[in-house]
């Protein structure tokens, strides 16, 4: 290359377009928008947001327990051990069965088995709840399947007892007890 066109090209007055590529940068705005002052106002901005909901987080961590999903079922002296009742939760149109066992243990499933929504019953001498529909058996301690072609448990109700009282206080549809 000829260094007469060299020296056209590296000089400040050259019409060639890539030499005043850095025309355009201004040194002032440069340190104004840096990483760090990036970083400054992420941070700063971060820490206002946190600061602005933390009104809403104490109020719902002091907000009383919330009985919208309690319900009543029966009288626990109603309901002899080995023996078994239907009741409607969370919803009147969701059936579920409450089992009090031999042991005394209290558990409670919802009544549709998860094969084809058959209902389920609970039978005695076994200890099982039992789907007439294709012969499929559930365990009563945790709902899962034993036999059959159910391959998921029944969803399972959460109880409380109060004052002599079974009340159906949530339901979890994956329990894998």
């Amino acid at each position: 290359m000829p260094q007469d066109h060299k020296n056209k090209r590296n000089s400040k007055d050259s019409n060639d377009e890539m030499i005043h590529l850095i025309d355009n940068l201004n040194r002032d705005d440069d340190l104004k928008y840096n990483r760090r002052a990036f970083l400054k106002s992420a941070v700063g901005a971060s820490i206002t947001l946190g600061l602005a909901t933390l009104p809403f987080s104490a109020i719902a961590l002091n907000r009383e327990e919330d009985d919208t999903n309690r319900k009543m079922i029966t009288q626990l002296k109603d309901l002899p051990k080995d023996s078994s009742m239907n009741f409607n939760y969370p919803t009147d149109d969701e059936p579920a069965i409450l089992v009090h066992t031999k042991e005394g243990k209290l558990k409670a499933y919802n009544n549709k088995c998860t094969h084809l929504q058959c209902p389920v019953f609970y039978e005695k001498e076994e200890s099982v709840l039992l789907c007439p529909c294709h012969r499929g058996f559930f365990s009563v301690d945790n709902g899962q399947p034993l036999a059959g072609p159910p391959q998921r448990e029944l969803p399972l109700i959460e109880l409380e007892v109060k004052d002599g009282v079974v009340y159906a206080v949530g339901r979890k549809v994956r329990h894998g007890e």
